[in-house]
């Protein structure tokens, strides 16, 4: 057998749960730093873009507000992924994945609809209208909700694990669902400016920012989610060891 056959592959190393504390251990501060440096540089320019003409001071939540609904995608989208890895590759850590990326998901989908509401009440007149967009992304807060209580449904977290990856499988149809929303209904909301077939609509005084913004909370993400994915790992080698013990029922 080659060397390079009897190599075991970098996805195959991390499903030892020992090499991905240890590999995740290297990266996560250096993340953490980055996601630093990003949000501060491009909230400091966003506090120094020019206000809107017709929004006045208030287009400035554009920078944190758009953030957080990229990342109440990203978060569906990353579990989507990792419940592939569970369901066709048997993954150890894809169940893990799932079960911490969750509640970062839910945290930045309400973030979303908050400064989302923020946003809208000088714009709109309102806090709140039932629009294809608002309405789709209120379903995918309510799906991250009925997945953190299907993760912890039952004590052993194989028993759930698989009916997670499948439940958000199928609720990934929500994702193309939001980001076409203003595209398939007439809604408040106005269309892309961003991700366009033609290139970004936005002025380069908005578009830095948001984009340094956007990269920070990104990264962010991926920071919160290593440090949870660690925490988890941990808590399950405890309560084996509990177990073994007699310290803890079976």
């Amino acid at each position: 057998m080659s060397d390079l056959a009897a190599r075991p592959s970098r996805f195959t190393l991390l499903a030892n749960p020992t090499r991905f504390l240890e590999l995740s251990c290297r990266v996560q501060p250096w993340l953490y730093a980055l996601a630093l440096v990003l949000l501060a540089v491009g909230l400091a320019m966003a506090l120094r873009a020019p206000e809107d003409y017709q929004q006045g001071a208030t287009v400035r939540i554009l920078f944190i507000h758009v953030p957080f609904a990229w990342l109440s995608m990203m978060g569906w989208t990353v579990m989507s992924v990792s419940a592939l890895g569970l369901l066709v590759w048997r993954h150890p850590i894809a169940e893990v994945a799932i079960r911490t990326a969750a509640p970062i998901g839910a945290v930045f989908t309400f973030l979303c609809l908050f400064t989302g509401s923020v946003w809208g009440r000088p714009m709109w007149g309102t806090w709140w209208v039932w629009d294809a967009r608002l309405t789709s992304v209120f379903v995918l807060f309510l799906m991250y909700l009925g997945l953190i209580a299907l993760t912890r449904a039952f004590e052993e977290p194989q028993r759930s694990g698989r009916m997670a990856a499948v439940f958000v499988l199928v609720g990934f149809v929500i994702i193309p669902i939001i980001k076409f929303s203003v595209d398939w209904w007439n809604t408040l909301h106005q269309p892309a400016s961003v991700l366009r077939m033609d290139g970004p609509s936005l002025d380069p005084a908005y578009l830095w920012p948001l984009a340094l913004t956007a990269f920070g909370f990104s990264v962010l993400f991926f920071a919160l989610h290593l440090t949870m994915m660690r925490t988890e790992i941990r808590r399950r080698r405890l309560a084996s060891l509990e177990r073994r013990l007699g310290l803890r029922d079976a």
